[in-house]
């Protein structure tokens, strides 16, 4: 009897999710181009020509990975901070909520991000602009949050919404790629402090910032 077609389509489903996870692992630590189908079919229970057929070629992979990285991290630090009231608070919570996301390991290579965006900075096509479109999504929530505690009165008159998210990014990057090539997990309190002094020249309650 023939296999049924949603029984195959969810066999598939999760056979597809667990190439990717694996790919994403890996390509935290050694970036997108270091995925193959050969490799991958040694690491996860599906022969080459299998997942060949899920996903056809390596840029669509390497597409493929980028998009189930951005519902990794969506999961570890935007799901999170959203407990936070919009604002100020959960400004800070997303600066919490990356940091542990990075401390953590949830990416054996420290951000997937962080990665993948300098592997593919200098280069063309649609793996590039995946990359630049989750950076560009992640830096515009940060923006809005900041531009909400402006107009809530959570920020002094005059600051500007795309200058606090861009050195806020700023910090989280350096904790990230410090932690990964020193090995110091200090670096995270350093990127902490720095944040709370940045948000509280900008007008910012301390007591709000914990």
């Amino acid at each position: 009897m023939n296999e049924p077609t949603d029984l195959r389509r969810l066999r598939g489903d999760r056979t597809r999710r667990a190439v990717l996870d694996h790919a994403v692992q890996e390509a935290s630590v050694r970036g997108l181009d270091a995925l193959s189908f050969g490799a991958l079919a040694e690491a996860v229970p599906v022969n080459k020509s299998g997942i060949a057929g899920l996903f056809g070629s390596k840029e669509r992979l390497q597409l493929a990975a980028v998009e189930r990285a951005t519902e990794i991290y969506t999961e570890h630090v935007i799901v999170r901070a959203r407990s936070a009231d919009r604002g100020l608070a959960r400004l800070w919570a997303l600066v919490l909520a990356w940091t542990e996301y990075s401390r953590a390991r949830v990416f054996q290579g420290g951000c997937f991000f962080r990665t993948v965006e300098i592997e593919f900075d200098m280069r063309d096509g649609a793996v590039h602009d995946a990359v630049v479109a989750a950076q560009r999504s992640w830096e515009s929530y940060l923006v809005h949050q900041a531009q909400l505690a402006l107009d809530a009165g959570e920020l002094a008159p005059g600051t500007d919404p795309d200058q606090v998210a861009f050195e806020i990014n700023a910090l989280l990057n350096a904790a990230n790629d410090r932690s990964v090539l020193l090995r110091d997990d200090a670096v995270y309190e350093r990127a902490l402090a720095a944040a709370r002094a940045l948000l509280a020249a900008h007008g910012a309650d301390l007591a709000t910032l914990r």
